[in-house]
């Protein structure tokens, strides 16, 4: 997998990535719908609002798609952004040939998993239990790449983000922490594991007091480094309802939201198209 087009390549995530994706030796091809940026070191840039346009994939041996929005917002923002944007780059890649995306799901797509009990995980196949309209938008990604691969047989690796972070902020990060690097170890896994079919995989970290299981990750040889507890985190000072949920802040009645701007960049692992 030598050519890489990266969506989102100027959101949050993207920006963790696509410097990892070109050390490692990938030719990438960045697609935003803002323009290029001043300096691009040996990326390649296409400017293109995948809500309504499809992208140029010519050449492209993989797709890491990153692009969306990464919080709650209304119903028509989040289907233009997340689902739409999603089916206008699977369309794209059957155009072009291309047969494998790295998709950028959510914990929030199964946010009302409850907390697993002491000494077992939740697997990253776990059935969906979206905890927001944002996670239903994830769900909705994750059936469209499923359908792609069952009638298209396009290669699928979904990784269901958690909390990525410079560095654990709270108490529920001890357990679902992913850091910038790892990230990159995750993306470039995904990449490199040879005929993947459709299989889903966390976004996490080595965090020794983990709640999601890293087996998955372990099927496609990623191997994270980082670990939460290194980080001097204070515990939960008064818990709440839904602190007992995966999902944390977002399961709860005032989840963070595109119009609450302390909020954003809460969980992002992407950003508009």
């Amino acid at each position: 997998m030598s050519t890489v087009a990266v969506t989102g390549a100027r959101g949050s995530l993207g920006s963790d990535i696509v410097p990892r994706l070109i050390t490692a030796g990938y030719d990438v091809l960045g697609i935003d719908r803002t323009e290029c940026p001043a300096d691009t070191g040996t990326l390649r840039w296409q400017q293109c609002d995948l809500a309504r346009a499809l992208p140029d994939l010519a050449g492209c041996d993989a797709v890491v798609h990153l692009a969306g929005v990464p919080l709650e917002a209304d119903w028509a923002t989040l289907r233009a952004a997340n689902v739409d944007a999603t089916e206008s780059v699977l369309r794209a890649m059957r155009i072009h040939g291309v047969n494998r995306i790295v998709l950028a799901s959510s914990i929030h797509a199964t946010g009302f998993t409850p907390v697993p009990a002491p000494g077992h995980l939740v697997p990253a196949d776990v059935p969906a239990r979206p905890n927001t309209l944002y996670g239903v938008s994830k769900v909705a990604m994750e059936a469209l790449a499923r359908m792609y691969h069952d009638r298209w047989g396009i290669d699928v690796v979904c990784l269901r983000i958690a909390s990525r972070f410079d560095h654990p902020r709270d108490a529920r990060m001890k357990h679902t922490w992913l850091s910038p690097a790892d990230a990159g170890r995750l993306v470039i896994a995904a990449l490199s594991t040879p005929e993947p079919g459709f299989r889903m995989v966390w976004g996490v970290s080595a965090n020794s007091e983990a709640w999601l299981s890293g087996a998955e990750g372990r099927s496609i040889a990623y191997l994270p480094h980082d670990d939460a507890v290194t980080y001097d985190i204070p515990d939960q000072a008064d818990p709440q309802p839904w602190d007992s949920t995966i999902g944390g802040l977002f399961s709860s009645p005032h989840p963070p939201s595109m119009n609450d701007p302390a909020g954003f960049g809460h969980e992002s692992e992407g950003r508009e198209p």
